[in-house]
């Protein structure tokens, strides 16, 4: 990747210039099945363009339980595009056309205007769900019904696409736009995409300008994607394999609870019950003193990512120290 990045062609990407830049677009639209696609620094803003250029101020969007969009990215969609998001469905964080039929509000000069539904996957807090077939065409009738947009935050819809073993495009096909990550499980160093209609992306791109996503010779990036994505994908049914044994391997722990059924790609969470003397916290701060990183969810749930730079020996000393800090409290 690196000798990929060291050998890129460039131009100024603010201008359209840079060669590298657009292949990485064209092939990621695509791979996504959509007309266009715009290279951006993070997911965050791409969810971001594609929630503002869809909406107006004041609108609301419909978000799945435990949304990223909502969760995990500062407020953005309230503090720069004045929208309000309002989740929707169970704890799985899959939302289904039934629910979303019931929770789009009446037009109505009191209610907030609803305009667009997002879905996610696969779902980050959800331990990395995939979206189950059929509910997103399921959604998707339903927002075409209202005349409502749809977008997908795809972030690990690489991981979704081989769990599924079905190509990306079938995945984003219901949606009008979708979002992918470049820099999770591809383990390229920065980026992701959106992608949608040409007309879309033309308004998208003056977005990305207003938010200072306007990158001059990011070519040296794209080639890092590129090569990712060449590379990279086949490869993520490793990280899933690895999650499933490390979830395995902890699930038989006195006062942890790991939903195995929910284990599907490289992401697991486990629940600390309340007779475990720490919270997620804590533990996350002993596990990172004994060399291991892992995330706190919430008070007592706890995350674990595998990628591309933990093998299966890594992945298993990481199971092992993991298990010795619960039986050691």
């Amino acid at each position: 990747m690196r000798e990929a990045i060291a050998r890129a062609e460039v131009g100024d990407d603010v201008y359209g210039e840079d060669p590298t830049v657009r292949r990485l677009e064209e092939e990621v639209a695509a791979l996504l099945g959509k007309e266009a696609a715009l290279f951006v620094p993070s997911g965050v803003m791409a969810n971001q363009i594609a929630l503002a250029v869809q909406t107006a101020p004041g609108d609301e969007v419909l978000v799945p339980f435990g949304a990223h969009c909502l969760l995990y990215e500062s407020g953005a969609a309230g503090a720069l595009a004045g929208l309000t998001l309002r989740e929707v469905g169970d704890d799985d964080g899959v939302l289904r056309g039934p629910e979303v039929a019931a929770a789009i509000l009446p037009d109505n000069v009191h209610y907030l205007k609803t305009t667009l539904v997002t879905m996610e996957n696969t779902h980050n807090r959800a331990g990395g769900r995939v979206l189950p077939s059929g509910v997103a065409e399921e959604v998707a009738a339903v927002a075409r019904a209202r005349g409502l947009g749809l977008h997908l935050d795809g972030a690990r819809l690489w991981n979704a696409a081989v769990a599924r073993g079905v190509e990306e495009r079938v995945l984003a096909a219901p949606f009008d736009t979708v979002s992918v990550c470049l820099s999770k499980g591809l383990g390229a160093p920065v980026g992701s995409l959106v992608a949608g209609t040409a007309a879309f992306v033309a308004r998208a791109r003056r977005r990305r300008k207003m938010l200072g996503g306007g990158m001059r010779q990011a070519g040296i990036l794209a080639a890092a994607g590129l090569h990712a994505i060449a590379h990279h994908r086949a490869r993520l049914v490793d990280d899933h394999a690895r999650a499933r044994r490390f979830a395995e391997a902890i699930a038989g722990l006195p006062g942890v609870r790991v939903d195995l059924d929910g284990v599907q790609t490289n992401i697991v969470v486990w629940d600390l019950l309340p007779e475990v003397p720490f919270d997620a916290q804590a533990f996350v701060a002993r596990a990172r003193d004994a060399g291991v990183l892992l995330n706190a969810m919430g008070a007592r749930r706890v995350r674990a990512v595998t990628h591309l730079d933990v093998d299966d020996a890594a992945c298993a000393e990481a199971a092992a120290r993991v298990v010795a800090l619960h039986r050691g409290a």
